[in-house]
C-alpha cells in the first residue's frame, strides 16, 4: 500500500524593511525542508522561484511589490562576452574542489575579509563562526562548498581565494552564497569567475541551468546578474528569456553604476540570503 503524500505547510514572515529598495517592506512565504524527500521538494520549489536558507525554502511574497525576479542562466547556450572569456582564461589555473558542506576556519576568515570590504556594516558582518557553520552545515539537500585555490608546485593546498555554497538540483546548480578574496593584487573578477565556472561545469554535465537567485530592477548591487546571457526570468507565464535588446540595455545600465551605489541599503545580507533563521518561525 502506497504511503500518503504529505504536502508541505507554508507560512508567511512578518513584514520587515526591504533590503533592496528603500522605503519598502518585504515579506516571505516559506516552508521547512525535512525528511527523506527534501531534495525532491527543494528541486520542485527551486523551479518556481524558491531559494534555500539552511533548512527553509522561501520566496518573496510582498503585498504591493513584485520587484524580486528569479533568474537563471541557460548554460548550454551561454555566450560569454570578451571580458568574460578573458576572465575564464586569466583564472583557469585555479584549482576547484567540491567539498562536503563542512565549515572551516580558513573559509570563515575569507568570508570576514570579503564582508568587511564589500559589505561593511552589513547584517552578515556580525556572523561568528557558529553562525557560519549553521549557514553551511544545516542543509537537508545535496550541497557542496566549492573551493577555489591558487595552484602550488609542491602538491599542498594553495591559497583559498573563493568559495561558493552550492546546491545540486535535478536541472543544474543553484548558487546559494559566494564570497572571495576582495582585494587580490594579481587577480580580478573572482566573483564573476565563480559564476562562469559554475556555468561551464553545468554545461559540461549536460544540465540546463545555473540559478542565480533574485534579480531586482532598481537595486544597483543586483545588476551584475544581467551580464550572463542567455538569461531567463520567472514570470506568471513561466520562465521566459530576456530579449537581446533588453539585456543589452540592462548591461549598459549596470556598467554605468558606481560601486558606491551598490552597497547594502540597510545592512542586510546579499542576494536574498538572510542574516539568520530568526525571521522564519514555525508555529508550535
Amino acid at each position: 500500500m502506497t504511503a500518503p503524500v504529505r504536502f508541505p505547510r507554508f507560512f508567511v514572515t512578518s513584514p520587515a524593511p526591504c533590503p533592496y529598495l528603500p522605503g519598502r517592506s518585504e515579506r516571505k512565504v516559506f516552508t521547512e525542508l525535512k525528511g527523506p524527500h527534501s531534495d525532491a521538494l527543494n528541486d520542485a520549489l527551486g523551479r518556481i522561484g524558491f531559494r534555500r536558507s539552511q533548512t527553509v525554502a522561501y520566496r518573496p511574497s510582498c503585498v504591493d511589490c513584485a520587484a524580486c525576479i528569479s533568474v537563471r542562466v541557460v548554460a548550454k547556450e551561454f555566450r560569454g562576452s570578451a571580458t568574460q572569456r578573458r576572465n575564464l582564461k586569466r583564472n583557469s589555473d585555479l584549482v576547484t574542489t567540491f567539498c562536503r558542506p563542512w565549515s572551516t576556519a580558513e573559509q570563515f576568515e575569507l568570508l570576514q575579509r570579503y564582508l568587511g570590504h564589500r559589505h561593511p556594516g552589513g547584517g552578515m558582518a556580525s556572523m561568528d563562526e557558529v553562525d557560519f557553520a549553521d549557514m553551511v552545515e544545516h542543509t537537508p539537500v545535496e550541497t557542496w562548498m566549492v573551493e577555489y585555490r591558487e595552484p602550488t608546485f609542491d602538491g599542498r593546498p594553495g591559497r583559498l581565494v573563493g568559495v561558493c555554497l552550492t546546491d545540486r538540483q535535478g536541472d543544474g546548480l543553484s548558487m546559494i552564497y559566494s564570497f572571495y578574496e576582495p582585494d587580490h593584487t594579481q587577480r580580478s573578477g573572482l566573483g564573476n569567475y565563480i559564476i562562469l565556472d559554475h556555468i561551464r561545469r553545468v554545461a559540461e554535465e549536460g544540465l540546463p541551468y545555473v540559478y542565480l537567485g533574485y534579480w531586482v530592477e532598481g537595486a544597483a548591487r543586483m545588476q551584475y546578474k544581467v551580464r550572463y546571457r542567455p538569461l531567463e526570468r520567472l514570470t506568471r507565464a513561466g520562465w521566459t528569456r530576456f530579449s537581446d535588446a533588453e539585456q543589452d540595455a540592462l548591461i549598459a545600465a549596470a556598467a554605468a553604476t558606481r560601486r558606491v551605489d551598490a552597497l547594502p541599503l540597510d545592512g542586510s545580507g546579499k542576494d536574498g540570503v538572510p542574516g539568520g533563521q530568526g525571521q522564519y518561525r514555525l508555529p508550535d
